[in-house]
């Protein structure tokens, strides 16, 4: 079956991407590794024995990253409901983070390690199968944005750290807003390797105030 001329554009876009090509010679599973690089050398969120927490986890590049910052003094916890390859000093739990079962696993694992039941670091880069259809897409990657900002909430400790990606347009400012009540300090960023044509830019949040 001959590939039409757009998904035959894309691939030879993809195998073409200079970060593809460094995400494969460095040995990390996506090139996705390289937002959460550019992000953490600005903002140094993730710091040698911390505790943090991967939603939306697959195929495991950011947790692969961030278990490299944490050391073998910290830990990463991921969760997807997709299953990911093992990781070492990675922790994974497969299924919804937004069911009660799958919250309370990450919470005894954090507090087997310790921590009180508290991560360091949230990190996000979810977003749904998109279809095309903005008005259908936006609202449900605004979701997936807000359920990883009240999961952030739950179980960061005060001062605590939250980077979730977000597509601009309908609801974006609002999930903005919302962060802002909850962190003493948020920006938006546009890691360089985020494809210039995509709406996804980066909310990066420090200072977690609990109980706002």
């Amino acid at each position: 079956m001959a590939r039409s001329k757009t998904s035959g554009g894309w691939l030879k876009e993809h195998f073409d991407d200079i970060y593809v090509k460094r995400s494969q010679k460095e040995g990390y599973r996506s090139r996705a590794v390289y937002k959460l690089k550019e992000i953490q050398e600005k903002h140094r969120l993730i710091s040698p024995d911390m505790q943090v927490v991967d939603l939306g986890a697959a195929p495991g590049g950011w947790s692969q990253y961030a278990a490299e910052l944490v050391g073998k003094g910290g830990g990463v916890i991921a969760s997807d409901i997709l299953s990911i390859d093992p990781l070492p000093f990675v922790e994974f739990i497969q299924g919804d983070f937004t069911e009660e079962s799958v919250l309370n696993e990450i919470l005894d694992v954090l507090s087997l390690k310790g921590k009180k039941s508290q991560a360091d670091v949230v990190i996000s880069d979810m977003a749904p199968n998109m279809t095309g259809v903005e008005a259908t897409d936006q609202p449900r990657s605004i979701y997936l944005c807000e359920l990883a900002l009240d999961m952030a909430c739950q179980i960061l400790k005060p001062g605590g750290a939250f980077v979730a990606k977000v597509f601009q347009g309908d609801g974006s400012e609002a999930f903005l807003k919302d962060t802002r009540r909850h962190f003493k300090k948020v920006r938006v960023r546009k890691p360089k390797a985020s494809r210039p044509r995509s709406r996804e830019v980066y909310v990066v949040a420090q200072g977690f105030i609990p109980n706002q």
